[in-house]
């Protein structure tokens, strides 16, 4: 799953996902993207959201510097640091914030100044376009690439769910995403949103 820690969608299928683990022979590796990213230099943003995204690149700066440091699976831990902080105890996206994710999950709280540099950019964007270009269609986050049938990755954008399947719900609803991420030709299942994400 490729993830921005902002995204609250993105954080309820990551929640989802890590209750599949728990009821399927399934094992999520976190990766990062990034919302600033992929909408740097659109001008049909709404004035809302254009506002929303101005302090979603630190984050995923700390996050990619992470990984750069100590390795990929850093991101979980690191992941539900900061998103807990960002979604749950509703802590301001800055300094603080990061140090204490840090902190929390025992990785060099000096990481935090990444949040104001380019330096891990290049690698931000390799992460980034790894993730989504085989999403295809300017897509965003959550997006997941899962195994196929004939052993191609299958890569899709979604799902967008509130509030999280617990259990064998969150099983079911993985069954249904393999199957249909799985069909040739299959591209599209949607319905209008009816509220705003709730996180747990």
């Amino acid at each position: 799953m490729w993830f921005d820690p902002k995204c609250p969608w993105a954080w309820n299928a990551s929640r989802w996902l890590l209750e599949v683990e728990r009821v399927r022979d399934v094992q999520v590796r976190f990766h990062v993207m990034s919302l600033w990213l992929l909408n740097d230099g659109r001008e049909d943003l709404e004035d809302w959201y254009r506002t929303w995204l101005t302090d979603t690149l630190g984050p995923v700066r700390v996050a990619i510097a992470a990984e750069q440091k100590y390795g990929p699976s850093v991101l979980r831990d690191l992941y539900n640091a900061l998103g807990n902080r960002i979604h749950h105890e509703k802590t301001p996206i800055g300094r603080d914030l990061y140090v204490s994710a840090l902190d929390e999950v025992g990785l060099d709280r000096g990481l935090a100044e990444a949040a104001d540099t380019s330096d891990h950019d290049e690698t931000l964007r390799a992460s980034h376009h790894a993730g989504l270009d085989p999403v295809g269609e300017n897509l965003g986050t959550p997006a997941i690439h899962v195994p196929g049938p004939d052993g191609n990755v299958n890569a899709f954008f979604g799902p967008v769910v509130t509030p999280v399947p617990r259990g064998e719900d969150a099983g079911r609803l993985w069954d249904g995403v393999l199957l249909v991420s799985a069909t040739p030709g299959f591209y599209e299942l949607k319905r209008g949103r009816t509220e705003s994400p709730r996180v747990d």
